[in-house]
Formats: structure tokens, C-alpha cells, sequence
């Protein structure tokens, strides 16, 4: 091997290692908490996997603890919480509504959809009616919309409203 062709070698491995970083770091990180015996919450954690995100699945932590230091209500509650980045996710939430979180970066706890609904990714049986995916603010501000799931491909257009 030339000096040229061990040269262009170098420098193509050590491309593809950092583009390779590049791409790892690029992923969104997230820890998800979950009572150790709720199968579906692992099921979960396949589903953010295959589309993207680095998830820690940690089934030692006392939820009510992790909820309580997030100033979640009770009545966002789901099977699980999740933490990405500072924001907590409660339940099953689709990757859509997911993205829209960490792009828009709202001045918000985070975003829950309560409950164990059928047919929300990680969870068996058929889809009844629309998901709805509502924001955990601070303080006692009205109940708030921030994305209706309508479908396998995506979300509803949104209007502002409260509840």
C-alpha cells in the first residue's frame, strides 16, 4: 500500500467514526422509570428504540418519589414516567408527539397521556378513538391540549384551546 492510499484510508475511517458520533450524540437520551412488574413499558422502550431514541429502562425507583420531584399531578399519571432532557413524560406518548416536545422546547414540565389506553405504542389491542396528549404546567394554570394523536400517521392540526 502507497503512502496516498494508506493516507485516504486514515482518513476515511476516522469520517466515518466521527459521523458515527455525530449521529449517537444526535439521538435523543431518555431514562424511563417503570414499576417492575408492567410488561408493556418495556414494550415501550422497543418502540422509542426502533425509532430513535436512547432509552434507559430503570425499574428500582419509587415512582411516586420521581413524580413528586417533577410536580407531576396524579391525574396525569401512566404506567410510567419517562425523563428527557427536563421535561417528563407520562405514558405511552407516539414518537410524533414526542418530537414536537423537543423541537418547540415549550416552558413546560412536560406531556402526559394518561392511563393505559389500547392501542398506544406498547400497549396490545385495537386503537379506540383519538389519543390526547395533554402539557404538565406549574402552578394551577387550566388543564391544556398539546397535541391530539388521530392516527398511525401522525397528529391532528391543533387549536389553541383549554379545558
Amino acid at each position: 500500500m502507497n503512502r496516498r492510499t494508506m493516507m485516504i484510508s486514515t482518513a476515511l475511517v476516522t469520517l466515518t467514526a466521527l459521523s458515527d458520533r455525530a449521529f449517537a450524540d444526535s439521538k435523543p437520551t431518555a431514562t424511563l422509570y417503570r414499576n417492575p412488574n408492567c410488561d408493556c413499558c418495556l414494550e415501550y422502550a422497543k418502540y422509542l428504540r426502533s425509532n430513535g431514541f436512547d432509552v434507559t429502562v430503570d425499574a428500582k425507583q419509587d415512582l411516586a418519589l420521581i413524580r413528586k420531584q417533577m410536580h407531576i399531578s396524579e391525574k396525569y399519571e401512566g404506567c410510567h414516567v419517562m425523563v428527557i432532557g427536563h421535561y417528563a413524560v407520562e405514558g405511552h406518548v407516539p414518537v410524533h408527539t414526542l418530537n414536537k416536545l423537543l423541537t418547540e422546547k415549550p416552558n413546560i414540565i412536560g406531556i402526559s397521556l394518561p392511563g393505559m389506553p389500547t392501542g398506544t405504542p406498547g400497549m396490545m389491542g385495537p386503537k379506540v378513538g383519538p389519543f390526547t396528549i395533554y402539557e404538565i404546567a406549574s402552578g394551577s394554570v387550566p388543564e391544556k391540549v398539546f397535541a391530539v394523536e388521530q392516527g398511525p400517521g401522525g397528529m391532528m392540526p391543533m387549536r389553541e384551546f383549554n379545558l
